[in-house]
């Protein structure tokens, strides 16, 4: 027979597991990359959402192919990235649903204000990405498997040059480290925009190469496929998602600054 103590423990754990779930739907899991984070993105919109919502977002700030590896385990509830090839083929594999284009910015060649490697005379990305191989010049590779890492491969690949030359520095690093590194060494690197403006103020190095559209970054988020991982808080980052396209959040994006300068541009159409 139960006595009143026990009956008072096994009441606390029936409380428990029924609190429990209401309390893991208030958080939603997003894995983004490292740019929203570095540019200070995430910590302007943010708040709003959740003063809104009710939620609270754990971010996890990785690189694009790390952020689709912990969506395809089931560890987080969204993910917002910028590579479009990885994340057809996680929508493709079932794991993703929901694909929706929120904003972009751009990449830019970072390097060394004086340029000895000449690129700023390129007519492409590739041409200027050839030329650093073929100088001798240092380039600073993130080598994390981001959305930019994926960005400075497929360049690469358009230069025709195997990314192994004396000066290719891999260091697996995310954006703001990689340019603090690039910097130290005075070498060249592939950044996002918005990233290499927020952390100007700590740079000697300079744009020497402005693909314009043709280094195009844009972003997108994706829901996790609830027929894969039921569990998760998908009521959450469907609302997340939905705040993102919102006119709000949108005129929130385009009117983020740093120093005066936009950082990303809102790309969202129905």
């Amino acid at each position: 027979m139960l006595n009143l103590k026990s009956i008072f423990s096994l009441a606390i754990i029936a409380s428990a597991l029924t609190i429990s779930p209401l309390q893991a739907q208030e958080v939603i899991k997003l894995a983004t990359t490292t740019s929203t984070e570095n540019s200070g993105l995430l910590k302007n919109l943010l708040p709003k959402f959740e003063a809104e919502s009710g939620y609270k977002v754990q971010v996890i700030a990785t690189g694009t192919g790390k952020a689709l590896k912990l969506a395809r385990q089931g560890d987080v509830d969204v993910v917002m990235t910028h590579a479009p090839a990885a994340e057809a083929k996680f929508v493709e594999e079932g794991y993703g649903i929901m694909p929706r284009g929120i904003m972009e910015n751009d990449f830019v060649i970072l390097g060394p204000k004086n340029d000895p490697a000449k690129i700023r005379s390129s007519k492409t990305a590739a041409e200027a990405f050839a030329k650093i191989a073929e100088s001798g010049a240092t380039f600073v590779s993130r080598g994390d498997n981001s959305g930019t890492n994926m960005k400075e491969l497929i360049v690469w690949k358009a230069a025709n040059v195997e990314p192994n030359f004396s000066g290719y520095r891999s260091v697996g690093q995310g954006m703001g480290k990689t340019l603090l590194m690039a910097n130290e060494l005075q070498a060249y690197t592939l950044s996002d925009r918005g990233t290499y403006v927020a952390y100007k103020a700590k740079l000697d190095l300079a744009i020497d190469y402005d693909g314009g559209a043709a280094l195009a970054n844009p972003y997108q988020i994706v829901l996790i496929n609830p027929a894969k991982y039921p569990d998760l808080n998908h009521q959450g980052a469907k609302a997340l998602s939905d705040w993102l396209i919102s006119e709000e959040a949108q005129n929130m994006i385009n009117s983020y600054t740093v120093n005066g300068e936009q950082l990303f541009k809102a790309t969202y159409s129905e």
